[in-house]
């Protein structure tokens, strides 16, 4: 038998890569983000994190513990430009800077993207000051959100919420129904709707509602996908995402 060894060629510049920590009881973050990527020379690495039900501010700060570990599974050994933490009232529990720390022992020098920082950096990109937020949370998790916002010196004016405290529930919510309460929001004092939680059927739905509501709409997954490809320096002219894309 003749044996004959080839030499490889490797990549020498790979396409960015994005790193995703979803939550273990999350159904909907990977589904979103492949949406908007699908086709664009990106990359997108994921591992999920534990999380405990019912969902309380010390629950999802607990949760923030296995963040160095889970980031660490995520390519062993190989770099990440972005990583994004794919939980929201997750971020506000834990901290930003708790995150980037944990995430950047893992893979030093690593941008770090959240739910909630993205969607202030996505607000005061469009120049807003004034929300309508709607949550599925219980009001414990309710009052975070809005002392986050409060913090960042953003006026709420309303909070409209479903009260689940089960993260697999959240996954279960009906994006028909889901269209049909949030288009009834008035949002006639504020310059735009958030929507929080990267487990919400939201992300489809917002091209429809920002017709029907003639607002910005600002999800989860819709800023912590844009953020990320503003990290990375990949924010294509992507349509049908709403405006936070087009900006």
């Amino acid at each position: 038998m003749e044996l004959n060894k080839i030499d490889p060629k490797f990549n020498s510049k790979p396409y960015p890569r994005i790193g995703l920590i979803t939550l273990a009881s999350d159904f909907r973050i990977e589904k979103d983000f492949n949406n908007v990527i699908y086709g664009k020379n990106i990359d997108l690495f994921c591992n999920r994190i534990k999380c405990y039900n019912p969902l309380t501010n010390e629950t999802l700060k607990k949760m923030a513990d296995d963040i160095t570990d889970v980031t660490k599974e995520i390519l062993p050994d190989q770099k990440l430009d972005c990583v994004a933490y794919g939980c929201t009232s997750g971020s506000i529990a834990a901290g930003y800077d708790s995150i980037f720390e944990k995430v950047n022992k893992a893979k030093p020098n690593t941008k770090v993207s959240t739910p909630i920082t993205a969607a202030i950096k996505g607000m005061k990109k469009l120049g807003i000051k004034n929300l309508s937020i709607f949550t599925p949370y219980t009001s414990e998790i309710n009052d975070s959100v809005v002392e986050f916002f409060n913090k960042e010196n953003f006026k709420i004016n309303d909070m409209n919420y479903f009260d689940i405290a089960s993260d697999l529930d959240i996954g279960k919510v009906d994006s028909n129904h889901l269209f049909s309460v949030l288009k009834k929001i008035d949002l006639s004092k504020s310059d735009a709707l958030f929507v929080s939680c990267t487990a919400l059927p939201v992300l489809s739905l917002i091209n429809d509602l920002e017709k029907e509501l003639n607002k910005p709409v600002i999800s989860s997954n819709q800023a912590l996908i844009w953020d990320c490809l503003e990290l990375i320096n990949s924010n294509y002219n992507i349509e049908g995402f709403g405006r936070l894309f087009k900006n």
